[in-house]
């Protein structure tokens, strides 16, 4: 086992960067450990045992949240927990940060899905949830989630968000248990109408650290069958890998023009994206426990631009076949796995069946506009149309222009209006036009 380098636990060192050129886009945020549940791989062993006693308050979750908007306008927050729907004042801090700029979605288990929660997050802004399914037979999942009739309850859950009109992902970790299930997962969450599938790879931290993980050639297999999957519900669904960078190894080689591969960086913890833990501390990612820093006593922006952990997943060299593999730029591997079993973010991922030539030029993408970058309008936009498109999330937001500046070039267009707008919704695939993407909402 490799230990944590003396680099990421002292003072920056002298020529790095100041950070100021990253940018959190994503922050998520676990803001409880309490949970109804008490699920086998929960990577901060939430459960009904745990008490409120050291959770942020909700000043301090304002005052937090308000920092992280100082640094970036736009951000993307998912709120969870354990289980968000147990803090009472989840839709007080989601308003907060709505009614500032920023797109929140939350995380949940699905069970204390009430119509009246559904309304209030609505009501709150919230513009979409990820709900944990980890399989659609009730003796899997309940055992898995340690609640007898949790997915009845979730099940029930998804059909008022589907009542509500309100937009949802589904969310599964593949185990040996379950790894079979997987085409039958997707289906069903297609046929339901989820505008995304993530399938999460088991980080073995917290609770998961009692879980036997998949074997290299497990994931080989799996995140193979996601290709695929990926491919065969492109503009109807979007299916992912999570917490496995190296399914993007797998697009670029089979699918070379799908959008997933508009991401730029490399696993983006602590690069594009960060984690907010229940007491306040601020991490790379929710797989990695190892904090930057206190956010009870230090202003965000310090801890983001300074901290010496971020410095070097941002900057640092990668070891081991990670480091010499012709995708680091594309993949790099998962900085939370690396740390979980080499106590070392900076270390090979062992969950990667692939072996590196170490003699082939880095591969790059060549893509004009990448997610995380800031857009840069080539054409005229109108105030409103402007205005509206100044409600994406900083990530996609860069993409969102140039598609739609790319729509109006093709149809002689040199001014980007609201009616525009309206019609690059108009012209996407039928299952997206009738949902109404929330940043081309008449209501937006």
């Amino acid at each position: 086992m490799g230990a944590t380098p003396l680099a990421l636990l002292g003072e920056a060192r002298p020529g790095q960067p100041d950070g100021h050129d990253y940018v959190p886009h994503v922050v998520a945020w676990n803001l409880t450990r309490r949970c109804n549940l008490e699920c086998a791989h929960c990577y901060i062993a939430a459960g009904p045992q745990e008490q409120a006693t050291d959770e942020l308050s909700t000043d301090e979750c304002l005052r937090i949240a308000g920092e992280i908007l100082e640094v970036n306008p736009a951000p993307l927050f998912i709120l969870s927990g354990g289980e968000p729907l147990l803090r009472e004042d989840l839709a007080e801090i989601a308003r907060f940060a709505t009614d500032r700029g920023a797109t929140v979605v939350v995380g949940t288990n699905g069970t204390l899905l009430t119509d009246t929660r559904i309304e209030e997050l609505k009501a709150a802004g919230v513009t979409g949830l990820a709900v944990s399914i980890e399989s659609l037979h009730a003796g899997y999942h309940d055992r898995f989630r340690r609640g007898h009739g949790a997915l009845e309850a979730t099940l029930a859950g998804v059909e008022r968000l589907r009542q509500h009109q309100l937009d949802f992902i589904v969310q599964t970790t593949l185990t040996k248990g379950n790894q079979d299930q997987l085409e039958e997962l997707v289906e069903w969450s297609a046929a339901q109408g989820a505008v995304c599938f993530n399938a999460y790879f088991l980080v073995a931290t917290g609770r998961g650290d009692r879980l036997s993980d998949l074997s290299p050639g497990d994931y080989e297999m799996l995140l193979t069958q996601l290709v695929d999957l990926h491919v065969r519900y492109l503009g109807r669904m979007m299916v992912r890998a999570k917490c496995a960078p190296h399914f993007m190894r797998l697009v670029h080689q089979r699918v070379p023009d799908s959008p997933v591969l508009n991401y730029a960086t490399r696993c983006p913890c602590g690069v594009q994206y960060c984690r907010v833990t229940p007491d306040g501390k601020l991490t790379a990612c929710p797989y990695m426990p190892l904090p930057a820093g206190d956010l009870r006593h230090t202003p965000f922006a310090s801890v983001w631009h300074k901290a010496p952990l971020f410095r070097a997943l941002r900057t640092g060299t990668l070891g081991g076949k990670c480091g010499i593999c012709e995708y680091r730029k594309l993949c790099g591997g998962c900085r939370a796995r690396a740390y979980a079993v080499e106590k070392d973010p900076m270390a090979a991922d062992p969950s990667c069946a692939y072996e590196p030539a170490g003699d082939i030029p880095v591969i790059e993408i060549e893509r004009a506009v990448t997610y995380g970058m800031t857009a840069r309008p080539a054409l005229r936009w109108a105030a409103e149309a402007e205005a509206r498109v100044q409600r994406i999330p900083s990530f996609v937001r860069g993409v969102v222009m140039q598609r739609v500046e790319d729509y109006a070039r093709s149809h002689g267009r040199t001014e980007v209006t609201l009616d525009l707008l309206s019609e690059v919704r108009s012209a996407m695939p039928v299952d997206f036009s009738k949902r109404k993407p929330f940043f081309l909402r008449d209501d937006a």
